[in-house]
């Protein structure tokens, strides 16, 4: 059970009244439980900085709370328990939320008749007794004296609010019964002062017993609330570095206000030391907002830079659809190589097959004049040849040596011949592949692969290279490139030439037409310029005959003032000096009704005036809008 509010709590505050407070007189009378009259406490708005000037700040803080009262200053906010000149109690014992009267006395609905709650409620009480310091033993509160009972009744009611201003001359059951409702005790109309004579007594001990229960539980409370983190503490010294609660932001400002008072009791007027603390607090505050926001920043720049690299670049599909075509093209190649490189395996193929037959052909041959050659080697030594023969037949085969050797020579020169030629074909054909995909690759980006438009409908320009065949006439697969492929393209370079003539002349005709409105804008401009200028003219003269206007009024008010100062001075020359003046004061009066007419004209000339100005102004308003509108609605047709 939470104590209850008190709304004047901070009243009794240490902090020092300036000298230039009137002190009232010092009196015997002790003060009203009530409390003085207090002003309207002054709460400042949620989020407002400290105010620029704090000499107005000397009334009571409002921190209403009485378990909040400075609880992080030890020095300031707090009455000093053992102070010689006591202040007297400004509770609001008698408030409007007052305890319950007489005719509606509150039951208490604790068992505190018997015995065994009696046993437990003295038991707490002696180990709250215990736990703050109060020397006691449990046979005291079984045989309870009046002195005890006032001096644990102090005790308690001390722990609950230090600053409580009990007297010690007074009579305990003066103070027992105002404490009681200073402190919201809901059956304090069921307490008879005559109980405090003996309170051990029968039919007194219960409720006295129950009164110092209910104390400790507040106190336990109390303390309970005071060791928490709650916001309402405002306790700067507990508060985390980032915080939202409204509490929170009342402490730093009563830090603010409570040291800039003591500054300005020193003689401060600029409190720039409390202004850097409080600049430092809320800045170490939003500092991890800050970078938050820095951050966040940084990557909505990042976005928004992707985003607009998005914007200007083209679209993905269109990307796709690009890559895709090449990838199309890149196929079609591809499937085109590999069937020429099916083509070149198979012609190898076959020439290796015939290869190889040739080989064994000629190794069957070898083998046969092989046996011929041992057959005639036995003829030979068969043989009785005479020497003359025998060198003519070496002479023979010396001469078909030579011959064979010469014949081998020429076969050899002939193959290295073949295989140089059969290089510069292969690299032929590379360079006439390289210029064929080449050529294709400028028939796709000029869009002039079949079917082309008219009137080139039935023409063909692709070309293929076929190296496989041995026929020259079928080696470029494909329309005739003399009669057919270039004059073809020549055609279709004219017809370009002549689109492109065609562009080239609509755009200097655009470029004409631009150049028109362009010009014919700039000399909008400079009407509207021309008019602007014109409107400040009018307008300065609107001003001047303003301030004619102005100084003929302030000129015929005075003029008015004079007369009326006559026409005064006159009344009170006629009255002591008779009828004679009444001529003059008529004179005067007529003057003073001219005036009159005339300043009335001149306001109403005035208001004419500006009328008119107005009236033009908005007319050339009207003008300028409707020659914009046609300018743009002429361009965006133009366009």
């Amino acid at each position: 059970m939470l104590p209850v509010q008190d709304t004047h709590g901070n009243a009794r505050s240490g902090i020092p009244m300036p000298s230039t407070v009137k002190k009232a007189p010092p009196s015997s009378v002790r003060m009203s439980l009530s409390g003085p009259a207090l002003r309207a406490p002054y709460v400042p708005p949620m989020g407002s900085g400290p105010s620029s000037n704090p000499r107005h700040s000397i009334y009571r803080s409002q921190n209403a709370n009485p378990l909040l009262q400075s609880t992080s200053k030890p020095n300031y906010g707090r009455t000093p328990l053992h102070n010689s000149t006591r202040r007297g109690s400004i509770w609001t014992g008698n408030a409007a939320i007052a305890a319950p009267s007489g005719s509606q006395t509150l039951k208490d609905p604790r068992p505190i008749r018997e015995r065994a709650y009696q046993s437990k409620m003295r038991q707490e009480i002696f180990s709250w007794l215990h736990a703050t310091g109060y020397e006691i033993s449990i046979q005291t509160l079984t045989n309870i004296t009046g002195k005890d009972y006032r001096a644990m009744f102090q005790h308690l009611v001390n722990l609950i609010d230090p600053c409580y201003p009990f007297e010690p001359k007074v009579r305990f059951e003066d103070e027992f019964q105002p404490a009681l409702r200073a402190l919201r005790y809901p059956f304090v109309s069921q307490m008879d002062n005559k109980w405090l004579a003996a309170p051990g007594s029968m039919h007194s001990w219960p409720a006295l017993l129950a009164v110092l229960h209910w104390l400790v539980d507040i106190g336990k409370a109390r303390l309970q609330y005071l060791e928490s983190e709650d916001p309402t503490l405002q306790n700067v010294e507990r508060m985390p570095e980032e915080f939202h609660e409204p509490m929170h932001h009342q402490a730093l400002a009563f830090e603010y206000f409570s040291e800039a008072y003591i500054a300005f009791f020193h003689g401060a007027d600029v409190f720039t030391e409390q202004d850097r603390a409080l600049e430092v607090r809320y800045a170490k505050k939003n500092e991890r907002v800050l970078n938050d926001l820095e951050e966040q920043k940084e990557q909505l720049a990042q976005l928004q830079a992707e985003l607009a690299q998005l914007q200007t670049s083209g679209a993905p599909l269109e990307k796709l659809q690009k890559a895709h075509g090449y990838l199309v093209s890149d196929r079609a190649k591809f499937h085109d190589v590999l069937q020429r490189f099916e083509s070149r395996k198979k012609h190898l193929i076959d020439t290796i097959a015939h290869e190889k037959a040739e080989l064994n052909m000629r190794t069957t041959n070898l083998e046969q004049l092989k046996s011929e050659h041992n057959k005639l080697l036995d003829t030979v030594k068969a043989q009785n040849l005479t020497p003359e023969e025998v060198a003519r037949m070496n002479s023979d085969h010396e001469t078909l040596s030579r011959n064979l050797e010469e014949l081998k020579h020429k076969i050899s020169e002939t193959q290295k011949a073949v295989m140089s030629l059969e290089v510069m074909m292969t690299n032929r054909g590379a360079a006439a592949e390289e210029a064929l995909d080449l050529y294709t690759n400028l028939l796709s980006s000029l869009g002039l692969f079949p079917p082309l438009p008219p009137p080139f409908e039935g023409v063909d320009l692709t070309l293929q290279l076929n190296l496989a065949t041995t026929n020259v006439s079928q080696l470029l697969i494909g329309e005739d490139i003399r009669k057919v492929i270039k004059p073809t393209l020549s055609a279709v370079a004219e017809l370009k030439r002549t689109k492109r003539a065609e562009v080239e002349s609509e755009r200097i005709k655009v470029d004409n037409d631009l150049d028109q409105l362009t010009l014919e804008c700039e000399n909008v401009y400079e009407e509207v310029r021309e008019v602007e200028k014109k409107v400040v003219v009018l307008n300065e003269q609107a001003d001047e005959l303003r301030d004619a206007a102005q100084q003929e009024s302030m000129v015929s008010n005075a003029e008015a003032a004079r007369l009326e100062r006559e026409l005064a001075h006159a009344r009170t020359a006629a009255l002591s000096s008779g009828m004679g003046v009444k001529s003059r004061l008529q004179a005067l009066q007529f003057d003073y009704r001219e005036q009159q007419a005339k300043i009335a004209r001149l306001k109403d000339e005035t208001i004419r005036a500006i009328a008119k100005n107005s009236n033009e102004i908005a007319l050339f308003k009207e003008e300028v809008s409707s020659r914009l509108r046609k300018l743009r609605d002429f361009v965006e047709e133009g366009g």
